[in-house]
């Protein structure tokens, strides 16, 4: 006699309703009150299905095809059945390349505390010290042939231009935009430009240059000025805050092409994202406000501990709970992090892998060293190749095999792992000295904001599904900075 048992899922609740995450396909399913009863049912053990014909009250006919329905699902499986496990499939070979990130300095004006470039958790290897502080020209057009001719048929590819703090290299920045536009023409294709920095060297001339030419902009900035200036400060110790915030304010009001965004690295000594949201997206005008919480090893004083992460969930919950509430209303919220991690349970992502770095994205050193994502670039360990020959298909298919999810038995065993698939590597890296290691200190954090977001996504399923189609959309902004 065939028994059914429960599948692989995870189940929560949302705006009066029942829904599952099912964990191999990472769909979500809501449940109506017959398939929420079986699943009631068996929850206590495996049964046939005579047993929850005869123990619900509901017609036979409705009864199975809702069972028909649950096992199609995978929310239901034959309990004689192996468990599905994680297929150990790997990317295509000559995955297309779809962003790349230039480092094109690797010098910086501040001197961040946290910083994982500057500080003393930075990558080090024999080869760092000799890289040049500045990416040339020369450089930065071979690594626009290289994203050309790596992105396959895609038609739009990314370039980011990062740092150290990029516009120290400003005239590589623009002479590069101006080569890649002709580059992609004449490839039939379009490249999207975006920079992150600090806005110290925010000026009126390098703003009109950002805003006439459509390039996204990504200001890492910590929040109100006590906080600002508790880590991202001048090597003589001064803060950076009245500096950039005036030249911040001139960016949003005259770069209306694109949003733009504030990037806030949260340490146990500045963890009010509250208070820090509130700040950057009502008082200055950030369209967006992202939140990650320090790159560190655990022993640093600024280091976010188990009662940290436990602080920030709670905080960031609130934040989504106001999401949610203007997302029902039709309003724009602009806290990122929970739209972000919506958009992926909408579009059903499952990673074997937690980012494309190393795949669909990879960061360039200044010498023009191509590594897995700006993060490592510089380091000669996590080097897959170089703008002038290639990608080394043999290194990046071993990284690619050792780095899988299958080869994580916690992660492959965790019902979040269609959305985390470890975290992030370089984390794993500077916490655990391997690439290779699941980031375990915050799997407790992973789980319970992956609850949130779905949460999220549930409550607006039901109260305002609208807006889940505008996630497969291209973002609509207001012409306004603030609103």
């Amino acid at each position: 006699m065939s028994l059914l048992a429960l599948g692989e899922f995870h189940r929560f609740s949302a705006a009066e309703s029942d829904f599952l995450y099912l964990v191999p396909s990472a769909a979500v399913f809501q449940l109506d009150e017959p398939s929420r009863a079986v699943l009631d049912l068996l929850g206590a053990g495996p049964l046939p299905v005579a047993a929850i014909l005869e123990q619900l009250p509901y017609p036979a006919d409705a009864l199975r095809e809702t069972i028909a329905e649950l096992i199609g699902a995978r929310a239901l499986r034959y309990a004689n059945a192996q468990p599905e496990s994680v297929p150990r499939e790997l990317p295509p070979s000559g995955f297309p390349l779809s962003t790349l990130v230039l480092n094109v300095s690797n010098q910086c004006n501040l001197s961040c505390a946290y910083c994982y470039e500057y500080g003393e958790d930075k990558i080090v290897d024999t080869a760092f010290g000799a890289q040049p502080k500045f990416m040339s020209q020369a450089t930065a057009d071979a690594a626009v042939d290289f994203l050309l001719g790596q992105c396959g048929p895609q038609k739009l590819v990314h370039l980011t231009f990062f740092g150290g703090e990029t516009l120290l290299n400003f005239r590589v920045v623009k002479t590069t935009i101006a080569y890649a536009r002709q580059r992609a023409e004449q490839a039939g294709k379009r490249i999207d430009f975006s920079l992150t920095t600090n806005a110290t060297l925010l000026s009126e001339e390098i703003i009109e240059y950002l805003a006439e030419n459509e390039v996204g902009v990504t200001i890492s900035i910590d929040g109100p000025r006590e906080m600002q200036d508790q880590f991202r400060v001048y090597h003589n110790g001064v803060g950076s805050y009245d500096v950039i915030a005036p030249k911040i304010r001139s960016l949003l009001q005259r770069h209306r092409s694109r949003p733009i965004g504030a990037r806030v690295t949260l340490t146990s000594q500045t963890l009010d994202a509250g208070r820090i949201f509130r700040h950057l997206r009502e008082e200055i005008g950030f369209w967006e406000v992202g939140f990650a919480p320090v790159t560190t090893s655990p022993n640093r004083l600024y280091a976010i501990g188990e009662s940290g992460f436990d602080r920030m969930l709670a905080q960031f919950r609130e934040l989504a709970d106001e999401f949610l509430e203007c997302s029902a209303a039709g309003r724009h919220h602009g806290f990122s992090n929970v739209r972000d991690t919506l958009e992926e349970i909408h579009k059903g992502v499952s990673k074997a892998y937690p980012c494309g770095a190393g795949l669909g994205l990879m960061g360039v050193s200044t010498d023009g060293d191509v590594a897995l994502c700006h993060r490592f670039a510089g380091s000669d360990s996590h080097k897959i190749g170089s703008v002038g020959n290639g990608i080394d298909r043999q290194v990046q298919v071993r990284w690619l095999e050792q780095h899988h999810i299958a080869e994580k038995t916690d992660c492959s065993r965790c019902w979040a792992r269609p959305l985390c698939s470890g975290g992030c590597y370089h984390e794993a890296h500077v916490r655990y000295g391997d690439t290779a290691h699941p980031n375990l200190h915050y799997c407790e954090w992973i789980r319970g904001w992956t609850d949130t977001c779905l949460r999220i996504y549930g409550a607006l399923w039901v109260r305002n599904p609208k807006f889940l189609e505008q996630l497969d959309q291209e973002p609509e902004y207001e012409t306004s900075a603030a609103s």
